[in-house]
């Protein structure tokens, strides 16, 4: 709760502050030649390469990326109070926190919303009630497949990759051939399903916040999205096993309050999207207002009693009743402690350290050769695969931060490739290195390499119908 006040009031403080952009531009210090601009950037990459072998070291992300970020303001801070312009480099890391918290606060609400789902069994009945429908395996494929796709467009790509993930683990079994393949299909899925949604993808949220692409033109990503989606996945088809799974005799039960909560992360979203386009107000202040819906529904279901839950068998439902509990049955706060709060503060220091390296000079440097140098297509096409490599949110961030004079079909085009590039490698995506995990050693590194020119195919046809249908956006 501290930390949300602490956010709050730095976003009124920093909305109020007010300078000359071109006087503080030419007072800038160009230290992209100078020791300090040198140690800014080994630190960064030495953090990120820290956060990339998680896995081995078992060092969570964020410590690296957040002692990298800090120590490269210091190192900046030092040379400007030297040179007697402190309040230069004071403003610039304002306002790269600024920009942090806008994301952390709408981040905040959403996760807190799918922490308040999985607590009332929405997701475990999701996953029931596939494995009930006694279909085959390619029906399976097609269906997490596309479910894949339609969930991560409101819910992170990692929630939504964990959750076909373990509906394909339950149904394939000793089935490696099928849960190899169907992994795969889930995570082309999942980031073409982030990528047209303004909310459903670090990428996108970036990039709708700071509104360089108006809400409703995000939508016309969604057949490329579909694309990218449909090619792999029509070929990956056809090297299915056929067959049947066994049927599962576990039991559906849905929490008391479940549709509510789904009613209200709905009314949430929406009441974000009001925000921007009516009131032209963050989005993050309608996310924190339909926080309090969510608040609302919990002091309700405290005051009248313990959980209810619906269960399923056999057909037949039937309501049971749990005597009251004295302690609260939901409690939205202990939804917030449960948030990925490493993932949180990787992102504070990967966008404090790329502020820090933008203020420094190396993204001028990077934006003039990647869209000065070469064609806008051509660098957006390989910022695309430069996701594959580095975190796409960070990616984005560079290049928002970069802020080049391009078109918004070039825009939308740079959305598209950084949220679905990552699919391209097994370690390109939040949902890639998650499957990694939940199915490891069988959906693996190497098992996802053999099939990059197939996912490269439908990342190719998706860029090509993007110029086909959204030519209107380039002129």
């Amino acid at each position: 709760m501290k930390r949300l006040l602490t956010l709050s009031s730095l976003l009124c403080f920093s909305a109020g502050l007010v300078a000359d952009e071109l006087t503080q531009t030419a007072q800038m210090l160009d230290l992209t030649r100078h020791p300090i601009g040198y140690m800014a950037l080994f630190l960064f990459f030495l953090a990120y390469a820290l956060a990339m072998i998680e896995e081995i070291t078992a060092l969570r992300k964020s410590k690296p990326m957040v002692l990298a970020a800090s120590l490269i303001w210091v190192l900046i801070a030092a040379q400007y109070v030297s040179e007697h312009r402190a309040e230069l480099s004071e403003q610039a890391f304002r306002s790269s926190l600024l920009g942090f918290a806008e994301l952390f606060l709408f981040l905040t609400v959403s996760m807190t919303y799918l922490n308040a789902m999985e607590d009332r069994g929405i997701f475990d009945n999701l996953k029931i009630w596939l494995l009930r429908k006694r279909m085959s395996y390619r029906q399976i494929f097609w269906l997490t497949g596309a479910l894949s796709f339609v969930l991560s467009s409101v819910l992170n790509n990692l929630t939504t990759s964990l959750l076909m993930g373990s509906v394909i683990m339950a149904v394939g079994r000793d089935n490696r051939r099928f849960i190899r393949l169907a992994c795969i299909n889930v995570v082309v899925a999942t980031n073409a399903g982030g990528s047209f949604s303004p909310f459903g993808d670090i990428t996108t949220l970036l990039v709708w916040q700071k509104g360089v692409v108006p809400f409703a033109a995000f939508y016309s990503l969604l057949l490329p999205s579909i694309i990218n989606f449909a090619v792999p996945a029509l070929i990956m088809y056809f090297f299915i096993p056929r067959g049947k799974p066994a049927a599962t005799a576990d039991q559906m039960a849905l929490k008391r309050g479940g549709v509510a909560v789904i009613i209200l992360f709905i009314l949430t979203i929406i009441t974000a999207i009001l925000f921007e386009n009516l009131l032209s107000l963050p989005p993050a202040g309608g996310m924190l207002m339909g926080l309090t819906y969510l608040k609302f529904l919990s002091f309700y279901l405290q005051k009248t009693g313990g959980d209810t839950a619906l269960e399923t068998s056999e057909g037949e439902a039937r309501l049971l009743a749990e005597p009251a509990e004295k302690s609260p049955s939901f409690d939205v706060f202990k939804q917030v402690s449960a948030l990925e709060w490493d993932t949180m503060l990787f992102f504070y220091g990967v966008m404090v350290s790329v502020g820090g390296l933008s203020f420094i000079g190396y993204l001028t440097l990077a934006s003039g050769f990647l869209y000065t140098d070469l064609d806008p297509t051509i660098a957006n096409v390989l910022v695309g695969i430069i996701s594959a490599f580095i975190d796409n949110g960070t990616i984005m961030y560079a290049v928002l931060t970069m802020n080049p004079a391009i078109s918004q079909g070039q825009w939308l085009l740079v959305t598209l490739t950084a949220g679905v590039g990552g699919s391209l490698l097994a370690i390109g995506s939040a949902a890639g290195v998650g499957l990694l995990g939940q199915a490891k050693g069988i959906y693996t590194f190497g098992s996802h390499l053999k099939w990059m020119p197939v996912i490269a195919l439908g990342y190719a046809a998706s860029i090509a119908t993007h110029f086909l249908i959204n030519s209107r956006w380039f002129t």
